[in-house]
């Protein structure tokens, strides 16, 4: 083989080898730590952390609410006045995503943060989609494609953080139900 045709298949190798360093799968990519987040959902003050354990029932009736499976029955969340804020983590396609969702007085949803996405880029959730949220309750509007807009190419994201601000909702509702009597 000749010396130009070596150089050439070197370089012709060393191209592909880099093509592959840059095809390599996304990494998790925080975008804003969970004091950050909290210190953007409660500015005047710092919040009280409150830890939930969902009983058997409790858990059930999060599930049916929701229509959506509950992974846990321990649940941290940070409250302030009408105010609190849970963290959420669940699976989008093969990678987790986190989100922060607030909710505000009356039950509704003040708004979406996310903190971290493993996913591509490309499949992540803009802002602007996120603030069809605000203002939402726990009802059958809360569904892709009926009371929200779809995102094109990411499905699986948008579904993934709808059953998550619906789980979130489904879940203040049981710890901020009047004691039964």
């Amino acid at each position: 083989m000749e010396h130009g045709a070596r150089v050439h298949l070197l370089a012709a190798a060393v191209l592909a080898g880099a093509a592959l360093l840059g095809a390599a799968p996304a990494r998790a990519r925080v975008l804003m730590s969970q004091k950050d987040a909290l210190a953007v959902a409660f500015p005047k003050a710092p919040p009280e952390r409150r830890t939930a354990f969902l009983t058997d029932a409790q858990a059930k009736a999060v599930e049916q609410t929701a229509q959506a499976k509950l992974d846990t029955k321990v649940w941290t969340y940070y409250v302030s006045g009408s105010t609190t804020a849970y963290f959420e983590s669940h699976l989008v396609r093969t990678m987790n995503e986190t989100v922060m969702i607030v909710v505000g007085a009356g039950g509704t949803v003040a708004f979406v943060e996310v903190l971290s996405f493993a996913e591509p880029d490309d499949f992540m959730a803009s802002d602007r989609w996120l603030a069809q949220l605000q203002g939402r309750k726990l009802d059958d509007e809360l569904v892709i494609r009926r009371g929200l807009r779809n995102i094109t190419g990411a499905t699986l994201t948008a579904e993934s953080v709808t059953r998550s601000v619906r789980r979130v909702l489904a879940v203040h509702q049981v710890l901020n139900a009047p004691p039964a009597k």
